[in-house]
């Protein structure tokens, strides 16, 4: 009974069916007015009935066995379109048509995926079709669902072959090794001897040596000296490599989307690129994320795992609809960070207005460190003003629309007139931009 109650769950009725019960259905009404057609209709519709048990028989023996299989890797690149396959073997001895429904994770906001396609016996087909996450996290694909017609095609069986599983989604490692191609495949050609600017001097041990006139009387090594009854001192290497922040914004104003994505995902995939970037020019890396107050801190090091520890701090990170605080960015920054530093600074000013309110603390913060401000062009908006304006409400619309931009360019004009470095860039030319400016910084010798 169970047997019988399960196959009647996964049979269903075709278009095909119901035309051709119609088509009888017809011949009997005919029937009524031509009592002749009777005969006709009566065959027909036992002829009908037979089909219909051929072709029950035919979808629901035990021999149609179809084996399927998502081939998926476990993490994926946000923001990056990247392909999904599915393996199908036909182990029957009939040919099968198939409409394939793959149950997609609720994130990709897909609801009429499907695939249709005819599978020969005991032949294997491989389907490829391609996704492009925009949000990261736990991405939870379902099973995979065959509805299954023979060649007649009156019935359809549903086939489910339990597939269930979870993928990563990660800020983009795709875009972060594209990026890290194009910045170190460029090779010197010339080889010489360069100056090269000391930063600073670290605490960080190198080796011991044999006092020699000028070192510093400070360094000496009292234990090693009574042991070798000789002077010796502790040499420090001199520090190379300059601490670099990603400070990202997580407030409302990272919330605006641009083609799928918010300002937050680019700015996290960025931050992820530029941070790659800087781990290879041997520079620290480090992260704070903050909103109305400090989320995550990520100390700057260039050790192996730092990337890593990175990835792992970005993945989980989230927009709210909070006012971004920059006094409690000042004030943790000044307890946290002493050494100078370069902050990139990933936020949004939509007007003048709203970088008054913190342009002070800006300028603090740009006292104590090399601060570069990161914000975004509106491309929406500027496609818009573009527009040719043929009645009073669009060309309302259109100086609305370039007011906004004139304001994105005042916003710049005053951080620049306050010494501030500033990056206005459309969302999708973020990584470029960023590391364009760390190079250019770089290479002036600012940091």
């Amino acid at each position: 009974m169970k047997y019988l109650v399960n196959i009647f769950r996964q049979l269903f009725l075709t278009s095909r069916f119901f035309w051709t019960g119609g088509g009888v259905i017809f011949l009997f009404v005919v029937s009524y007015s031509l009592s002749v057609m009777l005969p006709v209709a009566q065959a027909m519709l036992a002829i009908f009935f037979v089909i219909c048990l051929a072709d029950f028989f035919m979808l629901f023996p035990r021999a149609v066995h179809i084996v399927a299989q998502r081939i998926i890797p476990k993490i994926l690149s946000n923001g990056n379109e990247q392909k999904v396959s599915i393996s199908l073997l036909n182990k029957s001895n009939s040919p099968l048509s198939v409409n394939l429904i793959d149950e997609l994770p609720y994130q990709l906001q897909v609801r009429d995926f499907s695939i249709s396609l005819t599978l020969k016996p005991h032949k294997k087909v491989r389907l490829d079709y391609p996704i492009r996450p925009t949000v990261r996290g736990d991405y939870h694909f379902g099973d995979i669902l065959l509805y299954l017609k023979t060649k007649i095609g009156l019935l359809e069986r549903k086939y489910r072959v339990e597939a269930g599983q979870t993928v990563n989604i990660y800020p983009s490692i795709v875009e972060m090794k594209q990026y890290e191609i194009n910045t170190f495949a460029t090779v010197n050609q010339f080889q010489g001897i360069k100056k090269v600017r000391k930063i600073g001097h670290s605490q960080e041990f190198d080796h011991i040596k044999e006092y020699v006139m000028g070192d510093d009387y400070q360094s000496i090594n009292w234990k090693a000296t009574s042991r070798t009854n000789k002077l010796m001192v502790n040499h420090y290497e001199d520090e190379k490599s300059q601490q670099i922040y990603c400070v990202i914004d997580k407030s409302r104003v990272m919330k605006l989307p641009f083609n799928g994505m918010s300002l937050l995902e680019y700015a996290i995939n960025s931050s992820l690129v530029i941070s790659n970037t800087i781990l290879r020019k041997y520079d620290k890396a480090g992260m704070i994320t903050f909103s109305d107050k400090i989320d995550r801190m990520l100390k700057a090091d260039r050790s192996k795992s730092q990337i890593r520890k990175i990835l792992d701090l970005l993945y989980n990170e989230k927009t709210n609809f909070a006012e971004s605080n920059y006094e409690k960015l000042y004030q943790y920054i000044g307890n946290h960070i002493q050494m100078r530093s370069l902050l990139f600074l990933f936020t949004n000013f939509e007007s003048d207005y709203a970088l008054e309110r913190n342009i002070g603390i800006l300028r603090k913060l740009n006292k104590r460190h090399l601060l570069v401000v990161i914000f975004f062009e509106n491309s929406e908006v500027e496609k818009y003003s573009d527009k040719s304006a043929d009645n009073l409400e669009e060309i309302y619309n259109t100086t609305i629309a370039k007011k906004l931009i004139y304001e994105k360019l005042v916003v710049t004009s005053k951080l620049q007139q306050h010494g501030i470095q500033t990056i206005l860039t459309k969302p999708e030319d973020l990584s470029i931009n960023v590391i364009n400016k760390y190079l250019e910084l770089k290479g002036k010798g600012l940091i």
